[in-house]
């Protein structure tokens, strides 16, 4: 527990500087999400914990050409960081595989329960309010405009959300229920793309 404690108040301090979109709050809501559903997906809690409390200790933003590199070079630096904590090399393996993997950019699937866990938990963070927040958190980040005035939901074209925010929900958040790889995720990633598809409702409305 002492240990535990210790990691986490380690990581608050790294993550620091991290976006608004994968801040220490972040992490936090997907240690949570991870423990949900290790819990009922009999996995190893320890390395599922350990995995979520790291899986963005070097996150780089959207924007920077970096960005796509962030998953592996939290893994390398989530290997430093267990050794100082007593955890063997095969912990390690599993944990740092999991946290490279986990990566939407990377189009991965992990090969351990653990590793699909963290990811299914870290995705569900995209989805429901919590994923419409750090969405347009991330395109006011980047100076996107939120939707295209010609073709709002992207019925006629492909989406591009390097332009338009509203389209990140077309490019990704709206797939990412049938992504999921346990039987927990799944479940709640219904409920939060049913909360998105009112949001999409509403907003067709409103314009």
């Amino acid at each position: 527990m002492r240990s535990a404690k210790k990691l986490i108040a380690q990581v608050r301090k790294q993550t620091a500087k991290n976006d608004v979109a994968h801040d220490f709050g972040h992490i936090m809501r997907v240690y949570k999400n991870a423990q949900k559903i290790a819990k009922k997906e009999k996995a190893n809690m320890k390395l599922v914990l350990a995995a979520a409390l790291l899986h963005d200790i070097v996150s780089y933003p959207k924007s920077d050409s970096r960005s796509t590199t962030s998953s592996i070079l939290s893994a390398k630096e989530a290997a430093k960081i267990l050794q100082g904590y007593g955890y063997s090399a095969d912990e390690i393996k599993i944990v740092t595989e999991a946290i490279r993997d986990h990566s939407f950019s990377r189009g991965i699937t992990p090969q351990t329960l653990e590793g699909k866990i963290l990811q299914d938990a870290d995705r569900l963070d995209s989805m429901g309010a919590m994923g419409i927040a750090r969405t347009f958190s991330v395109g006011g980040a980047e100076k996107r405009i939120f939707y295209s005035n010609k073709d709002p939901f992207c019925k006629f074209r492909l989406p591009d959300d390097t332009k338009w925010t509203l389209d990140h929900f077309y490019k990704k958040l709206l797939l990412l229920e049938k992504k999921m790889n346990t039987k927990t995720a799944k479940e709640e990633a219904r409920l939060r793309i049913r909360i998105m598809n009112e949001f999409l409702r509403e907003f067709r409305r409103e314009i």
